[in-house]
């Protein structure tokens, strides 16, 4: 029996953990090859959403970088109404929780890091960004493979917490390489627990370089304040020039 792959999900069909493979990308101008001098920032959306959600975030953070923008895998049933029309989700629910969140994580993760490597030069810097569910993985692939990722962003993410061990394999070489990492959050969300949000920035702050802030009023959502944050962020760590 597989460990990594757990019980049937009742919300998107299929098996918490099972693999998956990535067939859509959305590339910036000239096939994200317009500053190969500069990091790439690799887009991953959250629940119910697809490959061209974050890509107008990029003019307020990063706008002389390239990026990509990744579909997750697993389409939406047309039952979630707005979520389910041109929808996707890297998780077999919204937000999984316990051993269901560690399978479904690991298995994007990996999903994600195999695209990465088949499809982006190996000398080039990649800065994963993802918001909600890739909030999640913007930092689980550093709990995957840490050395291949220059930063990351998380931006209302939430941590899988390694209840199977297997799943996050990196954790330890990660915390030896202070890799800077930005975690944003809204102080209202309403659908990420509060104390996962602490919990998620207590671990960052013990494996990464971490820049954390959080935002009052904000829900489960992003602001044009913690766009000029993680705009200075950047700038502060060499990843983008900071000029809007």
């Amino acid at each position: 029996m597989n460990a990594l792959i757990g019980e049937a999900s009742t919300v998107i069909p299929g098996h918490f953990g099972d693999p998956l493979q990535i067939s859509h990308a959305l590339y910036s101008n000239r096939n994200a090859q317009a500053n190969p001098a500069k990091p790439l920032f690799l887009l991953l959306h959250g629940w119910g959403s697809n490959e061209q959600d974050l890509a107008d975030l990029m003019q307020y953070i990063a706008p002389f970088n390239d990026y990509i923008g990744l579909r997750a895998p697993l389409n939406m049933p047309q039952q979630f109404g707005q979520f389910g029309s041109g929808g996707y989700t890297w998780f077999h629910d919204c937000v999984p929780t316990g051993a269901q969140l560690d399978r479904d994580a690991y298995a994007a993760s990996q999903a994600i890091d195999q695209w990465v490597e088949s499809n982006i030069a190996a000398e080039r810097e990649v800065v994963p960004l993802g918001f909600s569910q890739g909030g999640v993985l913007a930092v689980h692939l550093l709990r995957v493979h840490p050395e291949r990722y220059r930063a990351a962003v998380s931006l209302s993410g939430f941590l899988a917490p390694k209840v199977i061990a297997a799943t996050s394999p990196a954790d330890d070489r990660l915390a030896a390489l202070e890799i800077p990492v930005f975690y944003g959050y809204g102080k209202a969300d309403n659908v990420i627990p509060k104390y996962e949000i602490f919990g998620m920035a207590a671990w960052l702050e013990e494996h990464t370089w971490l820049k954390s802030r959080g935002y009052s009023g904000l829900d489960h959502a992003v602001s044009l304040d913690e766009f000029n944050d993680i705009r200075q962020w950047l700038s502060d760590n060499n990843i983008a020039s900071g000029v809007m």
